[in-house]
Formats: structure tokens, sequence, C-alpha cells
């Protein structure tokens, strides 16, 4: 079969490696315009269009595919392009655009969708974020046949994964993008042989993965110990939980909560209850959270007992919410 990829991160790029060692014939990649990225803020190329540079596939970096949008020229070039590879399929997995009615309409299959998630639970843009901060079980991975919802489209195969009790988005997502990657090698063999048989996803259960903004990293010390910790793992690692202690933030990158522990008469919630090698106990709205790993500004991320080397914490302090920040994922 011939197909089109499209997609940017590195979820992205795992299954792009996994379709070429397969064997498929990709004579296109689209993929997100270069972005400044680390310190200098120089152009970077997404994970993707690294990899098929690497492997001499063509790239297309379109800011729009919208015809009647902001970059028609973009779109009118993305249009010629999609035409001249005469693709069976197109895959697309975290994109970062819309695709309009045309473009799913131009391979002779349709547009398939790598989905990080049980559709139709957590449809949008950060599935397994989601799944952790709202302590699922399990997650998975959705082959979808896509259309011109919002991850509405018919399921083509799904296979489930748990989630570990301690598992953060980094190990989650790293185990997703792989299962992704075989998932959609088996859906573009059945399909090159007619075998898919489309699922219409259910009317219940449908649940939507807002986009991570960078604003809910700021811990709120009044939620209960095991929502917080879960908001640890979920924003681990971005945007990473983060706290402050006379004005000075610290980047929260593991906890947990400790059911055994009991709350001090009056401590407020934010209050260190005490100070150890192992963590640091903080008091919350419900119970007591185990601060394991942090990082100062400027810092490097260090194990409780070396974070508290060069940081003076002592019981009865209380931790603030960081300054909230603008940026958004």
């Amino acid at each position: 079969m011939k197909i089109i990829f499209a997609g940017t991160p590195e979820f992205a790029r795992v299954a792009l490696e996994r379709l070429h060692a397969a064997g498929f014939d990709i004579p296109l990649v689209l993929t997100q315009p270069d972005r400044p990225a680390g310190r200098g803020m120089k152009l970077q190329a997404s994970p993707v269009k690294q990899f098929a540079l690497d492997h001499q596939i063509t790239v297309a970096q379109p800011h729009s595919l919208r015809q009647d949008g902001k970059y028609p020229d973009d779109a009118a070039a993305a249009r010629e392009a999609i035409a001249a590879a005469q693709a069976d399929a197109m895959v697309v997995a975290a994109y970062g655009l819309i695709l309009p009615q045309w473009v799913l309409d131009a391979p002779r299959l349709g547009c398939f969708n790598i989905h990080a998630s049980l559709l139709p639970r957590w449809r949008g843009a950060a599935p397994i974020h989601r799944a952790i901060e709202a302590g699922d079980a399990q997650t998975g991975v959705t082959i979808m046949q896509m259309d011109a919802g919002l991850d509405t489209g018919d399921m083509l195969l799904v296979e489930r994964l748990p989630i570990a009790a301690t598992e953060t988005t980094g190990q989650l997502h790293d185990r997703l993008a792989v299962l992704g990657g075989r998932l959609m090698v088996e859906a573009l063999e059945l399909a090159a042989c007619g075998g898919l048989k489309p699922v219409k996803q259910p009317g219940e259960g449908v649940t939507y993965a807002h986009k991570i903004e960078k604003s809910e990293a700021a811990i709120d010390w009044r939620l209960p110990a095991a929502v917080i910790a879960r908001r640890v793992r979920a924003f681990n690692p971005f945007p990473v939980a983060a706290t402050a202690l006379g004005g000075e933030a610290v980047k929260v990158w593991a906890a947990n909560a400790d059911p055994s522990a009991t709350a001090e008469a009056g401590a407020v919630p934010g209050q260190v209850l005490a100070v150890a090698a192992d963590g640091i106990r903080v008091q919350t709205g419900d119970g007591v959270l185990v601060l394991t790993e942090l990082q100062r500004a400027g810092g490097k991320r260090l194990p409780a007992a070396d974070f508290l080397r060069g940081f003076v914490l002592s019981p009865g302090q209380v931790l603030d919410s960081a300054p909230a920040q603008k940026a958004a994922c």
C-alpha cells in the first residue's frame, strides 16, 4: 500500500518508524512547520520531519490545510502534493492541524487516525494526561476512520492497556506509542484485503480531553492528596506540577498520597508536616501528600534527600501555589 503520513511529535514518529519498517510505500509526510525551541529558541524540526529526512521521504509543512483560511497558498501546495502522491490511505497521528473534507476524501481508503484512548472516552487533544488525572484504571489505542467531527469516526481496531498506579504521562505515552504503531500496521494490512469492520462509537461515555494549559501545573493544596498525586503523574513530563515557598517556584516531579498518615491538629493545606530523606510530608485538603522528587528553578531534578541539602524546608512552613504561567501546550 501507498500511504501519506501526517504527524508531528514523538508519538507520531514511533508510528512512522513502524510503518516504514513494515515496508509501506510512504511518498509524502505532512508535519507542522519548524518551531523555536531550547534556550536559544532556534527553529527545530519535529521528530516526524527528522525521521522523514533521515529516510529520504518528501516532507510538506503547511501552516494550514484550509483553502479558505489564512494560508491558502500553503493549502493549495499541500493539495497538489497529496494528489501527486496517489496514496491509498493517509495515516494521521497527533498531527496538530484540522483536516478539511477535501483531505479526508483524497486517499482511496480515506484517513486513519491513531488515537491514544478507548473512544469515545477522551476525545480531543490530551487523552493520556486526562486518563491519568482522572484515575482511569485502563486506557488503550483506537484506530479510527476519520470524519469531519472531533474524534467521532468509526472504530476500526481497539486494544486496551492497564494504567499502573505509579505511571506518569511520559511512561504511558511511550507504551501507547508502540501499541499505536503496531495496531496501525495491522489496520492497513486488513484494509488492503478488505478485512476491516468499522464499528460506530457508542453514544454514551463521551468525554473530552482538553489541551493541557501550563496554568494547571500550580498545585492547589486544598484538593485531596490522592487527586494531587494523580495530577503530579499526569503533568510529568509536561507541564510539571509546581508549588512555591517564599515566592520561589519548586517543581514536583513525583509524589504519592500516604494512606496511613493523619493530619496534625490545626494544620492547613500546604503546611509541611515532616521533612525526611524519603520525602516531604505536606497536609492537603484531605490527607497527606509525600513529595519524593523535586526541582528548584534552574536546578536539577533530585530525590527529596538530595533536594533538601540545598533547600531549607522545615515543619510548619506553608507552601503556596506556584505563579501561574500563561503559555499553553
